[in-house]
């Protein structure tokens, strides 16, 4: 039988100072909650404003698939490999982090906001050779279904990664309908809604106000071949990662 947890977006940890603002739906940094320390292989989500020319100065990271994605402006992006990158909106960015990378990531917008969406995800082996890629989001070919971008192969539109993991975006206007088939047997999935307000199969079983998931709420979703829900706001944009959950 399926099984759901739901995060409602105010119930994320909030920090502000004057150069960040991030909504932290899993225990990072100085933030602890051993009831929000993962989804599975899922390890962090943040959802982070960064200030014009501000950033995460030059630090390291080990055994880990860091995926970033500008929602807003761009973000420049520097490490140890000898990669020098700017993504803007439309655009992710993928870190293998493996046996270990240093890097800095910053605001490259001189005027204004870069919002952003920081993701890790376990790897399924260690200490593998670091490796930085780039992919397009679909946002036009994920239009009124889900369409992913990264995979545990790649292709010429999807970056790869190390884990049996699947990132998709979907695009949908009102009353559209979705579903999304697991593609890993015994896989969860945690679907975030970047814009709109949606129905989700199930979502009966949570307390949910008006039975609707809206701008930043999260819902994990296991013990599932697939889900599928409806548009209730004029549009929507959806992400749905879907991991391991022996983690």
């Amino acid at each position: 039988m399926a099984q759901y947890i739901f995060h409602k977006s105010d119930s994320r940890h909030h920090e502000y100072n004057d150069w960040l603002d991030s909504k932290k739906t899993f225990s990072f940094a100085d933030y602890y909650n051993p009831k929000r320390m993962n989804f599975g292989a899922l390890r962090v989500f943040n959802d982070d404003i960064l200030v014009a020319g501000k950033g995460f100065g030059n630090h390291p990271h080990d055994n880990m698939e860091i995926i970033s994605i500008p929602l807003t402006g761009s973000l420049k992006h520097k490490d140890n490999l000898g990669n020098e990158k700017i993504i803007s909106a439309g655009q992710s960015q993928i870190m293998s982090t493996g046996s270990g990378v240093f890097h800095s990531e910053y605001n490259n917008e001189p005027d204004g906001e870069t919002r952003f969406l920081q993701i890790w995800i376990y790897p399924n082996e260690l200490n593998t050779s670091p490796r930085y890629q780039e992919v397009a989001l679909p946002t036009e070919k994920g239009r009124s279904h889900f369409e992913a971008f990264i995979a545990p192969q790649a292709s010429e539109t999807i970056s790869a990664i190390q884990q049996n993991a699947w990132m998709s975006i979907g695009n949908f206007e009102k009353h559209q309908t979705f579903n999304y088939p697991v593609h890993l047997k015994g896989n969860g999935i945690y679907l975030y809604v970047i814009t709109g307000a949606i129905e989700v199969d199930g979502h009966q079983l949570i307390e949910v106000d008006g039975h609707q998931l809206s701008d930043g709420d999260g819902l994990g979703i296991t013990e599932i071949d697939h889900f599928s829900g409806k548009v209730n706001s004029e549009n929507a944009q959806l992400l749905v990662i879907e991991v391991p959950m022996q983690f």
